[in-house]
């Protein structure tokens, strides 16, 4: 089998290849069935693979669409990182219309378009610092709070799905087709497992973290970005949001789900602690009198 990135012929059985380590299998855009280089069809949905196109080998590796800046925090804390269970944010996002955009541009064509669509989703994800854990056909999984960990982790993730939202409605016109996604957000554990030197991260969820956001993703209707109670509980002071009920999800307890509506303007984190109301401060004294002494002065 032919390396798609160095053009190094491999065993047929190889996975990955010999020389650079990039993955040699390819998966289906519909379902993500692992498939051989020679296939024309999928085996599990039937869906045409179509020929891959030179401008995915980018996506084989992490290190390869992973911001500088962000590579280097992961890798610098991968040792304290690898083994410890972590509260994220799992987003999933995929196209609600590829199967009709396949049909209509044929293979090529839907390869540059999903090409230009995971470069506007990534830059979002990357702005607020997620990593994109796998990709997923025509959609993909990021998280947010690890490996990087942020106390806002689920802010950040409805600051990128909104975002994603408005970059494929500017370039409607680059893209030369109106894309509409859907994506599912749940909080939750995970464990970080190991993270290798061209980036790669293994996670494990601890329960039903990711299993509950792919559910709401696949539930979500197209252009909708659908959000757990437990995520929702943390964000509801930044997002305009519509309750949606309960929904049943198969092996789990029915489930609140929400519906993001838009953001909520001007709502910074402090303008949200202000009227929550703001800690006092203990055993603060003498710094507040030196503070006020200052504040009198100016």
């Amino acid at each position: 089998m032919r390396c798609p990135q160095c053009q190094r012929d491999n065993p047929p059985h190889a996975k990955f290849c010999l020389e650079g380590g990039a993955p040699l299998a390819f998966t289906c855009r519909k379902c993500g069935a692992e498939l051989p280089a020679s296939a024309k069809f999928c085996l599990a949905c039937a869906h045409p693979v179509g020929t891959p196109v030179a401008g995915f080998a980018r996506l084989a590796s992490p290190e390869a669409y992973t911001p500088r800046h962000l590579a280097e925090r992961i890798l610098t804390s991968r040792s304290v990182l690898e083994g410890e269970r972590k509260q994220v944010t799992v987003l999933f996002c995929d196209l609600a219309n590829s199967t009709a955009l396949a049909e209509r541009l044929g293979p090529e064509g839907m390869h540059a378009l999903l090409n230009r669509f995971f470069e506007l989703a990534l830059a979002e994800v990357h702005r607020y610092e997620g990593t994109v854990n796998q990709f997923l056909g025509d959609g993909f999984m990021a998280l947010f709070g690890a490996p990087v960990a942020y106390e806002d982790h689920a802010r950040r993730a409805v600051l990128t799905a909104v975002g994603i939202q408005r970059a494929l409605e500017q370039h409607r016109t680059v893209l030369g087709e109106e894309l509409a996604v859907r994506m599912g957000l749940n909080t939750g554990l995970v464990v970080v497992g190991k993270i290798g030197d061209n980036l790669r991260m293994d996670y494990t969820a601890i329960g039903d973290t990711t299993h509950l956001a792919a559910r709401l993703q696949q539930l979500a209707e197209s252009g909708a970005v659908y959000l757990s109670e437990t995520t929702h509980g943390l964000v509801e002071a930044y997002v305009e949001s519509a309750f949606l009920g309960e929904r049943e999800f198969k092996g789990l307890a029915p489930q609140r789900v929400y519906r993001v509506e838009g953001l909520k303007p001007g709502a910074t984190r402090f303008d949200v602690a202000l009227r929550r109301g703001l800690s006092p401060l203990v055993g603060r004294r003498q710094e507040l009198a030196a503070l006020e002494r200052a504040y009198r002065e100016v």
